[in-house]
């Protein structure tokens, strides 16, 4: 048995996740087996996002949702979900998320729920990303997929109607693994001051062989290695396939973010963790990094849930973790419109 640590409380189930899961048994062990296949099957299995809450806002009704394309780089078209608010004015933010997946799985829409609040309920033009996946295409394609993107984005302004100077970066899991590297990009290459904001739930932020242990608590692998919905195994499996060369790769704060030479200037920053989670600790990492860096930190932590808990979407907790997405967004709105206004007066 390990010992407990300052984060050994996080991994006990939450009894509303027992309540779910005991319900959901059959469906677990279906993913399971499908998780269980060489990932040339795997693929062959249609994806489909997880189920939506009852209140999700409605095509047509809340928000309209339409597609495009986005010539990457290499000369590769990649496909952009845009999901625009019914009230359009000229100048609105961009919500521009990169979903989760583990970089092997994963659409457009598996943060379906989320882009649909956010362009619903905040005053963003929410842009999400088909970067190409792993194992054909490791590191840094995702990366450079998704800066590509970002920059058309940017060279859209007018016709997606979006202001190019307010953009707010999202992720789930790899896709915030993805997003914490763009930060990294604009920031270093001028572009940093179009990027106001990062939403980073349940991120990955630093490969297994190069976390610094030394300097933080690292042992949610150990205590939640057989949880349900990504477990230690497939979360080991998801970073071979994405970095097959650790030893050149894995230290490349494209790759780990935690290991970058500093996280200053950053924009502000949400870090929701979920306690039942392998990757609980390198979160609580990141958060602790980004604010020893005097980066705009808030931290929500959900005890007792696992990975991407959030699939269950009437879950509390889910609810909890959406609404707290919208508004922290529409905080960083309202704090960027106030900074404008005192620069102006």
């Amino acid at each position: 048995m390990s010992t407990p640590t300052r984060y050994t409380h996080l991994s006990e189930p939450d009894p509303a996740w027992l309540a779910v899961a005991e319900a959901h048994a059959p469906l677990d062990a279906l993913a399971a087996k499908m998780y269980s296949l060489p990932i040339s099957e795997f693929r062959k299995v249609p994806y489909k996002p997880g189920p939506l809450p009852d209140n999700v806002p409605k095509p047509g009704i809340d928000i309209t949702i339409r597609t495009d394309k986005v010539l990457v780089r290499d000369g590769t078209s990649i496909g952009v979900r845009i999901y625009e608010p019914l009230q359009r004015h000229d100048g609105q933010t961009l919500f521009f998320n990169v979903h989760g997946g583990g970089w092997t799985v994963g659409t457009p829409e598996t943060e379906e729920a989320q882009n649909r609040m956010v362009a619903a309920g905040t005053d963003c033009v929410v842009v999400s990303v088909d970067y190409r996946l792993a194992p054909e295409f490791p590191f840094p394609y995702a990366v450079h997929d998704s800066m590509d993107a970002l920059l058309w984005c940017i060279d859209q302004a007018v016709d997606l109607g979006i202001d190019p100077h307010k953009i707010v970066l999202g992720g789930g899991s790899a896709g915030a693994n993805i997003c914490a590297a763009l930060s990294l990009i604009c920031r270093d290459t001028g572009i940093q001051g179009t990027i106001i904001g990062q939403v980073l739930n349940i991120p990955v932020t630093c490969h297994p062989a190069h976390f610094p242990a030394d300097q933080y608590e690292y042992r949610s692998y150990e205590q939640n290695k057989e949880v349900p919905l990504v477990d230690a195994a497939r979360m080991h499996l998801y970073w071979y396939f994405y970095v097959p060369n650790p030893e050149i790769d894995g230290s490349n704060p494209l790759v780990s973010p935690l290991l970058a030479e500093s996280l200053a200037n950053l924009p502000p920053a949400l870090v929701q963790v979920a306690g039942m989670d392998p990757l609980r600790d390198e979160g609580l990492a990141f958060a602790q990094a980004l604010e020893k860096s005097g980066v705009n930190t808030t931290v929500k932590i959900y005890p007792g849930m696992p990975h991407a808990f959030y699939v269950y979407p009437n879950l509390t907790p889910s609810a909890d973790y959406f609404e707290t997405t919208v508004q922290w967004i529409r905080d960083v709105l309202q704090g960027d419109k106030e900074t404008k206004n005192k620069e102006t007066n």
